[in-house]
């Protein structure tokens, strides 16, 4: 049973937001840099897309380690040990002078996203009642939004030129993950009654609580959606300036263009959950997006420059909303005690983040053109709708509908 407190400490809240933005904004600095990161290294499509999704697959590769670390030590170490990563990482790309080093250093940038991220729906489930984890999730992974649209939107006219060079740009970006390392040490606090569950999944149950997670289907359906929401926003973050480039547009003009994604991003993550709070409906808000994005990956194919904003703009909605209602529904179907290894399952689709902007620069590579690209993007989005429907609703109403037959 959720004991969690009615009100998140605001030193918790805090902490947590500069967290998700440690973790979120740095992975988006190579996207407005693309031309000038490939002339500077000389280097392909595909290998920038390397570059561009080294942490997500460390991400993938240790989410379920850190998720079980959250079990086992808590949300406060176990996310406490991922942001000293980050911020070491995040730090040491300044210092790369080739492209072998930049992987390297993504590479420990990830180890501590990994290990860091599955312990913020354990934060929520652990200090907020089930009432409010929608409006919750949308506050702290308001961040995510937040960190790319400024990252997207700073980057080339203004920490570019401040600093003149690539390196001074990562560098600037990484003053973030430090900052919000020191704050979660100092600040954050393990949530009240945490304790004696810990002492539990360390000692008594951990084997059998990764067996529960495994033969949750529930689990595995959020797995393949996050799978999918992943391969779609990091394809559309990591390409969309190279695409808009080919459609004509100046190197500014098409960073302008794709930040649009993350500014219409952060009303989707602030207003959708609670939204879908009010209703008392989870399910809508992940077949609704997807259906959207199906159709808007198919007409941004042909879409011209004047059209490309729209297009931004549908994408930077339909991908929060589905992705924060994601979140919400695996707090609200996993016991707490499990919400931490489920996290690190479900966070393995994180590797979509990898393989989508992989994917469509070998396709830029070998063709020239992202038309396919974009027709593997309607497809994805046509799978999450399908999978939508495989879960259950967990929204309020169909929650006191079920009770009041029961009765």
């Amino acid at each position: 049973m959720n004991k969690a407190s009615p009100s998140i400490p605001w030193t918790i809240s805090l902490s947590a937001f500069l967290i998700v933005f440690a973790m979120w904004s740095p992975l988006y600095v190579i996207s407005p840099l693309e031309s000038i990161i490939r002339e500077h290294l000389a280097i392909s499509y595909t290998q920038l897309s390397l570059l561009y999704g080294a942490p997500m697959i460390m991400v993938a590769v240790l989410a379920l380690p850190g998720g079980l670390l959250a079990d086992r030590i808590g949300p406060k170490r176990a996310a406490g040990i991922g942001a000293i990563i980050i911020a070491v990482g995040t730090l040491l790309r300044g210092l790369a002078d080739t492209a072998t080093e930049l992987l390297v250093f993504n590479f420990i940038y990830g180890v501590g996203f990994g290990l860091a991220f599955p312990s913020i729906p354990k934060l929520i489930s652990a200090w907020t009642p089930p009432s409010q984890t929608g409006r919750t999730s949308g506050l702290f992974n308001f961040a995510l939004p937040l960190g790319s649209a400024l990252v997207v939107t700073l980057t080339l006219p203004v920490v570019y030129p401040a600093t003149g060079s690539v390196s001074g740009t990562f560098l600037v970006w990484g003053i973030p993950p430090l900052a919000a390392a020191i704050s979660w040490w100092l600040l954050v606090k393990e949530p009240p009654g945490l304790k004696r569950e810990l002492i539990d999944v360390s000692h008594a149950r951990l084997r059998s609580l990764i067996a529960e997670v495994i033969r949750n289907r529930n689990v595995w359906c959020l797995f393949s959606l996050l799978f999918l929401n992943e391969f779609f926003m990091n394809t559309m973050m990591g390409w969309s300036p190279a695409l808009l480039q080919l459609k004509g547009a100046s190197p500014e003009m098409a960073g302008v263009i794709a930040s649009i994604i993350p500014w219409a991003a952060i009303p989707g993550m602030l207003l959708m959950p609670r939204l879908s709070d009010r209703l008392g409906l989870r399910r809508p808000f992940i077949w609704g997006p997807s259906l959207v994005l199906a159709i808007t990956a198919l007409v941004a194919i042909q879409a011209d420059l004047a059209q490309s904003w729209v297009v931004m703009a549908l994408v930077g909605i339909s991908i929060p909303t589905r992705f924060i209602t994601i979140l919400t529904m695996l707090v609200e179907l996993v016991p707490r005690e499990h919400v931490g290894t489920a996290s690190g399952l479900v966070f393995v689709g994180y590797l979509g983040g990898a393989i989508g902007p992989f994917t469509a620069g070998n396709i830029l590579d070998l063709t020239g053109s992202f038309d396919r690209a974009f027709l593997v993007l309607v497809a994805a989005s046509v799978a999450a709708l399908i999978i939508a429907f495989r879960l259950p609703e967990t929204g309020r109403r169909v929650i006191k509908r079920e009770i009041l037959t029961a009765t």
